[in-house]
């Protein structure tokens, strides 16, 4: 929840917007600004005060404790000019809180912390649970100090400053070592003593203490698989999963989730210990877990739910290594044990983010567009489309770019980045998934990496907002680009599309080489539409150097067309009405235009 505290008019109107905005995440807080500041700090995760800063910071200081728990606090100034970040930047989540103001009430965002502000990610801001020298580790990064990341798992990372690298680890035991010596008993692994000690960010699921000068991040990576008996208790569930990490040398920061069977979803216990360790419960039915291999089979869970595994099933059934085979609880009653578990290390997945662009206009890029660039520690794509976003780029980023022609060695490119654990952005204009990049990537990915799709603004709707409302009826978009698809296609689709009366966007429409395909389309169409059917022309989209033009069937000359113009065509019922071109979307309440 958000708490919203003003103290003026000016003040007030500005909370009331964001208020109206965002009805379900935010509460006015009314009354004395001090009262009204202190309760919302109590109840709240974040609070934006539509006051002076420093007469925040006079409220706020007192109410601090800890950066770990305190609500991440924004300033806003009663002009409505400004939205700081105050306090909680990373932690408190106040940094993106300001984007989000800024970008609602039209305020310049202000933030302030160090990494931020030079484009480099936060360590506390990846999604990962944290231990450590953050700040130190964090300035050493910023100030250009070699620091050594030692990824004990394969996990994706966002870009990390050329600084930041991964050194060799003759020193450091492997971790099916670390493991081995954990199970066997063995005596705890000791920090290692080879004098002052390199700043150094290692990810490991291990339970160890950051060394000196270290961070520790916790991936996800870890799954327990849970079986129960009806009626067992939260405190068995969770001593059992507790001690079985603990003795397997496993961190609880990096368990992902609790695997179980269908039949054990609203299991009490088993709910109340995910609640807990702060993880969902995941459930699979039985006849799945049924086919999965285990180590250690039961009649009495096959007997019960339908599946001779459930723990071991559970915690297998997405693939993964077996680093602790079912163990069962024990109960200082002497009484049977209520639970098993099991826990299984999943390997990082690579991700692939496929990108539109949108057609080129940077107020044009989504929002999520930036996000999935700033994710990305490897971007892949078209040299000129790399250029219009290399300045959203993360330092460290690696950019792997190409010309035109190599859309398929491109796709291969960013499936096997992600194959090998990067989190990868492939980069297309318009929609990627508009003749653009995501069908090559798709058609070569496969199950084994995340594949997140980004839409954006295509080439027809830009040309479309240009010209006025031409697509308000059914429409189609056609490439006249035979280069991949035989003519004979392209031209059963034009005339497909000419006798169903469908407005038609063409795209790559004429080039040096390829000079009587549009011409050969505009005579298709010639056959179903009167000769003063609407024409729209629209070049560079969105771009600088946009131009846009109206014509009609018979008065385009091909000529004046490239590969850089989209071309619609308008159906029977398309107008051209003050300068416009519009087809109607047929509300019967709608009379026909004059």
């Amino acid at each position: 929840m958000i708490g919203l505290i003003s103290a003026t008019a000016a003040g007030a109107v500005a909370r009331d917007r964001l208020a109206a905005a965002w009805p379900t995440r935010v509460r006015v807080y009314d009354g004395a600004v001090g009262d009204a500041v202190r309760t919302a700090f109590a109840e709240c995760e974040q609070l934006v005060c539509f006051l002076a800063t420093g007469a925040t910071v006079r409220l706020v200081a007192p109410l601090l404790s800890d950066k770990g728990v305190d609500p991440g606090v924004v300033c806003v100034d009663e002009a409505g000019r400004f939205a700081v970040s105050l306090v909680g930047g990373h932690g408190g989540g106040a940094n993106e809180l300001a984007l989000e103001v800024g970008e609602l009430l039209g305020a310049e965002p202000v933030v302030t912390t160090a990494t931020d502000s030079v484009g480099v990610p936060g360590l506390d801001t990846l999604g990962f649970p944290v231990e450590g020298d953050v700040a130190g580790v964090s300035r050493a990064m910023l100030d250009g100090e070699p620091v050594a990341l030692e990824a004990e798992l394969s996990w994706p990372l966002p870009a990390l400053p050329s600084n930041v690298g991964s050194p060799a680890l003759d020193a450091a035991p492997t971790l099916p070592q670390a493991l081995g010596s954990a199970r066997a008993g063995g005596t705890p692994i000791a920090p290692r003593d080879d004098g002052p000690q390199q700043y150094r960010i290692r990810l490991t699921d291990r339970a160890l203490e950051p060394e000196e000068r270290q961070v520790v991040l916790r991936p996800p990576s870890l799954v327990v698989g849970v079986g129960a008996s009806k009626g067992a208790p939260a405190d068995e569930v969770l001593g059992l999963i507790e001690g079985v990490l603990r003795d397997a040398g496993l961190s609880a920061k990096s368990v992902a989730e609790i695997a179980t069977v269908e039949a054990k979803a609203g299991e009490p216990g088993i709910v109340e210990a995910a609640e807990r360790l702060g993880v969902p419960v995941v459930t699979y039915g039985a006849e799945e877990l049924a086919e999965v291999s285990v180590p250690n089979p039961s009649d009495a869970p096959l007997t019960a739910v339908g599946t001779p595994s459930v723990a071991e099933a559970a915690a297998l059934v997405q693939g993964g290594e077996l680093l602790v085979p079912k163990r069962k609880s024990e109960r200082a009653d002497g009484q049977p044990a209520m639970v098993t578990c099991a826990v299984v290390r999943r390997p990082g997945r690579g991700r692939l983010a496929v990108v539109g662009l949108g057609p080129g206009a940077r107020d044009l890029l989504t929002p999520r567009a930036k996000a999935e660039l700033r994710r990305a520690s490897v971007l892949v794509g078209l040299d000129q489309y790399v250029d219009q976003i290399r300045d959203l780029l993360r330092p460290g980023t690696r950019v792997l770019e190409s010309g035109l022609g190599a859309e398929e060695e491109r796709a291969r490119t960013a499936v096997a980045e992600a194959r090998h654990g990067q989190a990868v952005a492939l980069i297309g204009s318009g929609d990627a998934g508009v003749y653009a990049m995501a069908s090559p990537a798709l058609a070569e990915a496969s199950d084994d990496i995340d594949v997140v799709g980004v839409p954006g603004v295509t080439a027809a709707l830009a040309a479309g907002a240009i010209l006025g409302a031409p697509l308000g009826h059914d429409h189609v978009s056609i490439s006249l680009s035979d280069l991949h698809t035989p003519w004979e296609v392209i031209e059963r689709r034009v005339r497909a599309a000419a006798e169903a009366d469908i407005v038609v966007t063409f795209y790559n429409p004429r080039s040096r080489g390829r000079d009587w395909q549009l011409p050969k389309a505009l005579a298709i169409l010639a056959e179903h539409r009167e000769p003063t059917t609407p024409v729209g022309v629209v070049r560079n989209a969105s771009r600088p150097d946009e131009s846009s033009r109206l014509s009609t069937l018979a008065g385009l000359d091909p000529a004046t067309v490239d590969m850089m113009t989209v071309v619609t065509v308008g159906n029977t019922a398309t107008r051209e009405i003050a300068g416009r071109m519009v087809t109607p979307r047929g509300y019967r309440w709608q009379e026909e235009p004059k």
